[in-house]
């Protein structure tokens, strides 16, 4: 009887000297398919022409191998895959609090704020406090929540409509911008900054490095 006694799998495709069968169905170096060859045959093609054979489809009847640098494949593999990663978007939601009574200054600042997450392709939490006795007046919040909605509609869409949440009543504003277009403009533009700071290395580099340097995000309370 049979029995595993431990150690991990290989992902690694079996390459050369590693492929134990009679036969396979050979690819060439260019995707052409040569068809049904012994493997002594396709190992005496890959030394002819200084690439690899690479056993690409080991369940198929006989096994598939292609041709290749294989060398050279791992390393494009590994830059696609870590491109792949750079370009990851993570759904990343942002909160935002507010008093019901807000004075029209920190207002306008936790406005901003608001519209930078919605710009950078983030979602909103906004959670209205209340304290004491403004519980009794929740229309306060609900009409507050309904103005910054109104005042970023152009940059996002109310997600969740206000509801109440014990002391606090909470509103969540999606953005219009996908993420991952949000990561493209964000590296458009720093590209650009870069550019004009090589091109006016005087003038323009004390505003690229600012520029470059993203404020901080932590969640105010009025």
């Amino acid at each position: 009887m049979w029995c595993y006694r431990g150690g991990s799998i290989s992902a690694e495709p079996r390459i050369n000297d590693r492929i134990r069968v009679p036969e396979v169905r050979l690819v060439g170096p260019s995707g052409e398919q040569v068809g049904i060859v012994p493997l002594a045959k396709a190992l005496e093609l890959a030394q002819e022409y200084d690439l690899d054979l690479v056993e690409v489809a080991a369940n198929a009847r006989p096994p598939v191998c292609k041709l290749m640098d294989y060398g050279k494949f791992k390393y494009e593999s590994a830059m696609k895959a870590r491109e792949a990663r750079k370009n990851q978007a993570h759904t990343v939601i942002k909160e935002m609090k507010l008093r019901p009574k807000i004075d029209p200054h920190d207002y306008d600042t936790k406005k901003g704020h608001v519209v930078r997450f919605l710009k950078q392709g983030d979602k909103v939490k906004i959670t209205i406090m209340f304290r004491g006795r403004e519980q009794s007046r929740p229309e306060l919040g609900y009409r507050l929540l309904q103005r910054l909605a109104e005042d970023v509609q152009d940059l996002g869409f109310v997600e969740s409509n206000p509801k109440q949440d014990g002391r606090n009543m909470i509103m969540v504003l999606g953005p219009h911008k996908k993420k991952t277009e949000a990561m493209a403009e964000a590296r458009q533009a720093q590209e650009a900054r870069k550019a004009e700071a090589k091109a006016n290395p005087g003038r323009s580099q004390n505003a690229a490095d600012a520029d470059s340097q993203a404020p901080a995000e932590a969640s105010a309370e009025a």
